[in-house]
């Protein structure tokens, strides 16, 4: 049996997270260490490593929600665009990231991961984006 991935670990409760969506086949968290205000991941509640070996229904459902979101980030952070990155190195278990920018360089910006996550922030910033 494989090992649970840190993100079925958020799925079950087991880790915290700053969520800002879920229904019952997607979960949508902020980044910790976001690239910007805003950066999104959304998971399905299976774990497949890889975003392209998905069943159809699950696939559908990442995308229908990083839909959903992306919409409602550019409207509520007020930025005209929302880039969407699937990278699938850093974590065994697929997933989508949204990154809310105005400007291209803060879309391919470098993030941060040596200091300390400001979870008070994203706290705030989560309860603001809840849908």
């Amino acid at each position: 049996m494989q090992e649970p991935s840190i993100f079925t670990k958020i799925i079950n409760g087991e880790i915290p997270s700053h969520k800002i969506y879920e229904d019952d086949k997607t979960f949508a968290f902020l980044d910790i260490y976001p690239i910007t205000t805003g950066h999104t991941l959304i998971i399905p509640k299976v774990q497949v490593e890889f975003l392209w070996d998905l069943d159809d229904e699950y696939y559908a459902a990442v995308m229908n929600t990083a839909r959903k979101l992306a919409l409602h980030l550019r409207r509520e952070l007020g930025v005209p665009f929302v880039g969407e990155k699937v990278l699938g190195t850093d974590v065994p278990h697929a997933h989508v990231h949204l990154i809310p920018f105005v400007r291209p360089h803060e879309f391919h910006g470098d993030q941060d991961m040596n200091t300390e996550p400001d979870h008070e922030t994203l706290a705030r910033l989560a309860e603001r984006l809840k849908l």
